[in-house]
């Protein structure tokens, strides 16, 4: 018997590292809560995946542009892994269960070259999504067959027949180990003597009951099987037959080109440069005269001057969700006229330019003033996590306009990059700010003015907001009791977290509270 081919051994490889890859990471997930672990996690996952694709970055392929972007992305992938080890937001550390898989998709299928569509294009993502969460699945019979074909008696006929026997024997067990697992809960469920019997199977298994045997074991197969079928897919994904045998690469370029060009100056979505021109002079008329509304009352009623018949609570609820509405049909229509109109003329051109700064400038007075109510609203009612992150949106609406504003005037602009770019950039930052605790800071400094706090409330926030609860302790004596009580309920959540893998420096400053 020869040895099996250079690829095959380095396939093989790759499965039993994707199999060491799904026990280790159900060791670090059942039983305990997201800490440290994510990040350990990851680090093991990019470790498995370069060496997968170990040739293809500098090898034989080409970078055709992409590798730059990809490699930038370590930066929120590294700083979204950390977060778990460092925060405690609930509602991060949710929505990073989907932020950050879909970052390390992104740059997988960057690095490995698996799309050829660019980055910032909406097709990119189609791609990403189908090698991401479709296409793995139609390889998970893949590591079986490689193991198949590795113990198989053809394979072995000339060599030791003990050891193919054994391998064999190995192969097996593997194949039935996962059925025989149903089977076994099934019938425990159905006799309980025999439920008892395996109760007692912890001597064995040390503190593990079958249900969480059951649970280890079915997840450590599917991230072996996913992570495994996932390399595979960027391994051998090709979704353009021009790309792959490289023919008429130059000449079918020119002409997408050329046909994207026609098509933007026949595309029956396009308006008229006049007919644009009116309708956006007809929205800026509107928003000049409630601009100027906005100056004469809203910055006014900072310093307490109100509407006639407007109550103080009235004026601060109403409006600022209005407003980013607003705001947002506005951006929608920027996006239309940087797009969709014709260009018909140096003047018209002009009017279309002018236009649309306009139309920047007055949603910005209307961000600033959405931005100024919910800090009325804020400053009467309270700070909550919703009202921050809703300022935030705002903040990075404004910087929107301001990148719209330069493609405006700069014809070479990227919006989709900027727009991306700006997109991850400020969603690590509000990841990073620290929400709970300038919550907690922010009703702090209100209870310090007015005398009015909600202790409710800021018993439900993470224990990231845990220092500053404690300086409130000590600064005020007539909420140390309250606070008491909030700072005993973050340490009963924070002791229930599970072990090492868990670990967390927010949750680490409770437990070592004394």
């Amino acid at each position: 018997m020869r040895d099996p081919a250079p690829w095959q051994r380095r396939y093989e490889k790759m499965a039993l590292c994707s199999l060491a890859f799904g026990v280790f990471s159900q060791y670090l997930f059942v039983g305990n809560s997201l800490g440290i672990s994510v990040a350990l996690f990851t680090s093991v996952f990019y470790g498995l995946f370069f060496y997968a694709i170990k040739g293809r970055i500098g090898g034989f392929d080409q970078w055709r542009g992409q590798s730059k972007s990809g490699w930038l992305l370590c930066l929120p992938v590294a700083l979204l892994s950390l977060s778990y080890m460092l925060f405690n937001n609930e509602l991060f550390r949710m929505l990073n269960i989907v932020v950050l898989p879909a970052l390390v998709a992104a740059q997988t299928v960057l690095l490995s070259r698996s799309s050829t569509k660019p980055w910032f294009r909406t097709a990119f993502y189609q791609d990403v999504l189908y090698l991401s969460l479709i296409k793995p699945f139609s390889y998970f019979t893949v590591p079986f067959g490689l193991l198949a074909n590795r113990v198989s008696p053809q394979q072995n006929s000339g060599g030791n027949p003990g050891s193919g026997k054994v391998r064999r024997i190995l192969l097996g067990l593997l194949l039935a180990s996962p059925l025989l697992i149903v089977v076994i809960l099934l019938l425990a469920s159905a006799d309980r003597i025999f439920m008892d019997l395996l109760n007692r199977l912890p001597e064995v298994f040390g503190d593990y009951s079958i249900r969480t045997l059951f649970t280890r074991t079915v997840l450590a197969v599917f991230i072996s099987v996913f992570t495994f079928s996932y390399l595979w897919t960027l391994l051998f994904r090709r979704t353009d037959d021009q790309w792959r045998d490289g023919s008429d690469a130059g000449s079918a370029g020119a002409l997408t080109a050329a046909g994207s060009a026609a098509a933007r100056q026949q595309s029956p979505l396009s308006l008229d440069a006049l007919t644009a021109g009116t309708l956006l002079i007809s929205f800026n008329i509107v928003y000049i005269v409630f601009a100027a509304i906005q100056f004469s009352y809203l910055f006014g009623a900072a310093n307490g001057l109100l509407p006639d018949g407007v109550a103080y609570a009235e004026y601060a609820r109403q409006g600022f969700a209005q407003l980013v509405v607003v705001a947002l049909i506005n951006l929608v229509l920027l996006l239309s006229g940087l797009h969709f109109i014709r260009r018909e003329g140096t003047v018209a051109e002009w009017v279309r330019k002018l236009s649309l700064s306009m139309l920047v400038g007055c949603t910005v007075v209307m961000l600033v003033s959405a931005y100024s109510r919910l800090s009325l609203y804020e400053s009467a009612y309270g700070y909550t996590q919703t009202r921050i992150l809703v300022q935030g949106f705002m903040l990075f609406l404004g910087l929107i306009l301001i990148v719209s504003f330069m493609r405006i005037w700069i014809e070479h602009f990227s919006l989709a990059k900027a727009y991306i770019g700006l997109a991850v950039t400020a969603y690590i930052i509000i990841n990073y700010v620290n929400v709970d605790a300038i919550i907690a800071k922010q009703n702090m400094i209100r209870y310090q003015d007015t005398g009015k706090v909600d202790m409710q409330y800021l018993g439900s926030l993470s224990t990231d907001a845990f220092p500053t609860l404690i300086k409130l302790q000590k600064e005020e004596p007539a909420l140390a009791e309250a606070i008491e009580n909030v700072k005993k309920s973050m340490l009963d959540e924070a002791r229930q977290r599970g072990g090492w893998p868990a670990w967390n420096m927010s949750v680490a400053r409770v437990l070592n509270e004394k």
